[in-house]
């Protein structure tokens, strides 16, 4: 199947040829549904904090945070050109906006030039079309926005259809205005300071916007720091090139160029995990790119960073306690109980059915197992809209029953009883966690252990007219920590605000 330049090309990439033939496996036998028990609610899987709870929470971060190594870690090489579809949509068309407004969703172009002044890039869109003698209220009044949105996408003005999502302007304040990029540098800055006094944030980034990215960053900090008064630490990364996956054919032999070279995509946001595991840090936090807020809204955004992260410091010297026992010690039955209640009644952790009939050299070993791994505090919003990927119990294929999050894609909506699971749930995950990922004795895992290799996702793309199938890698946050102990948090939908589209920036939540 593979040639030796094939080869080289592989091994170029610093990837083997056994992963690439378990890629093709799984191209081949696809992946399997998740095989959801039951949704988690708050009292089965997800804790409700009462305000003394979440005040004590908050103060047990306040207290030791200073004495971690904190990383803010923020996927941000998603690019913004689906921000503006619709935008996109409109001008390829050739239509004007009444005959958008005739067609059902799409009142947005309107929305969109109505209140195009309400927007944080408006003073620079104005400015960027009288450099070229362009009026840009004069386009306002004559109701055709088709040169507006020329000069805000494309090259001839600001480019905003080509950029990144991290350096479109969101929010406006008196005499500036911020980039989705700068305001998680300012939330960083209010609760992911490290020992060294430093607030320090890594960018995920595609590499032709690296340089943008480091442009911007510099730019921020000149302000930022002297606004804010604390010290930046700011790194960027890319999805290495070992990540990524092979395309294949419909029939599942290698997709290849005319030329005979083998085609190979980005493989998820599941491929950041090795980003993660590389950037050092002892507390990490992520974020996504888009879920943002202006200053008024940051205080409710920073409480509850807080609170999860206070709950993660507690956790974890619970467990490390309780590790250090095992290891040390020759631990009793009666502390082997005391380690099974907490294992099995705070951390969600399964053990095999046959546990207690085991000698205690066996529980021992399971109980270690179980707990001296990384650990992640997720926070879960009320689904206030349709039911969706979310907070599952999970049922793995060795029986286990974990909590996990898992995504529509993989859910089987066809079997009746998985449908009626998805819709008696009732939170979803807007990707906010909190993650340890040293152990007791501050050395890094190796978080590829706790992969599980099932929970990959097979879609169909096209290339130079030709379809193909796309291998993505278990999602960060899905299966790439199905093996981390992990713990469901319910927080508010103030904390999650994302801009999925560029009239998002419109809603209250948003705006000055």
């Amino acid at each position: 199947m593979f040639t030796e330049k094939d080869l080289a090309e592989i091994s170029g990439k610093g990837m083997d040829i056994a992963t690439i033939r378990r890629q093709i496996d799984h191209f081949k036998t696809g992946f399997p549904f998740a095989g959801l028990v039951r949704p988690a609610t708050v009292n089965d899987g997800i804790i409700e904090f009462s305000r003394e709870e979440e005040d004590r929470y908050e103060e047990i971060f306040n207290q030791a945070a200073r004495q971690h190594e904190i990383v803010k870690f923020v996927p941000a090489s998603g690019a913004a050109s689906r921000m503006f579809s619709h935008l996109f949509t409109f001008l390829q068309q050739n239509n004007t906006v009444r005959d958008f407004q005739k067609e059902r969703n799409t009142q947005s172009v309107s929305d969109f030039y109505q209140r195009i002044r309400d927007f944080a890039f408006f003073g620079d869109l104005a400015k960027v079309m009288n450099r070229d003698g362009l009026d840009i209220e004069s386009h306002i009044r004559s109701g055709e926005p088709r040169t507006m949105i020329e000069y805000l996408l494309t090259s001839t003005g600001l480019n905003y259809g080509n950029l990144p999502k991290g350096l479109i302007k969101f929010h406006s304040y008196p005499g500036q205005s911020r980039t989705s990029m700068e305001e998680h540098l300012v939330e960083a800055a209010q609760y992911a300071i490290s020992a060294d006094g430093r607030a320090r944030v890594h960018f995920t980034v595609s590499p032709e916007h690296m340089g943008l990215f480091r442009e911007k960053a510099n730019q921020a900090m000149e302000y930022l720091e002297k606004e804010l008064r604390v010290s930046f630490d700011i790194t960027f990364s890319v999805q290495s090139p070992s990540t990524d996956t092979i395309a294949v054919e419909m029939d599942n032999t290698p997709f290849r160029e005319e030329d005979g070279t083998l085609v190979f995509r980005p493989g998820g946001h599941g491929a950041l995990l090795k980003n993660l595991g590389e950037i050092g840090g002892d507390i990490i936090f992520i974020k996504n790119i888009d879920n943002v807020v202006p200053d008024r809204l940051k205080p409710e955004t920073r409480r509850y960073k807080k609170i999860l992260g206070g709950l993660l410091l507690y956790l974890r010297k619970q467990i490390f306690g309780y590790i250090r026992e095992l290891r040390e010690g020759n631990p009793t039955q009666e502390s082997l109980e005391r380690t099974v209640q907490f294992a099995t009644g705070q951390m969600n952790i399964s053990l095999p059915d046959d546990f207690l009939h085991l000698d205690i050299r066996e529980q021992r070993a399971i109980l270690l197992d179980r707990l001296d791994r990384p650990i992640r505090i997720c926070g879960m919003v009320r689904n206030e809209g349709e039911p969706g990927g979310g907070p599952f119990w999970v049922r793995s294929s060795t029986g286990e029953i974990t909590p996990q999050i898992v995504e529509s894609s993989q859910i089987n909506l066809k079997d009746p009883v998985q449908a009626g699971i998805v819709k008696r749930s009732t939170h979803f995950n807007p990707v906010d966690l909190v993650c340890g990922i040293r152990d007791h004795q501050g050395r890094p895992f190796d978080l590829e252990r706790f992969i599980d290799s099932d929970t990959g996702f097979i879609s169909i793309k096209s290339k130079n007219g030709r379809s193909l199938k796309a291998l993505e890698l278990p999602g960060l946050w899905n299966g790439a920590m199905a093996g981390w102990i992990t713990v469901f948090v319910e927080v508010p939908i103030i904390t999650f605000n994302p801009v999925k589209t560029v009239n998002d920036l419109l809603r209250p939540q948003h705006q000055p």
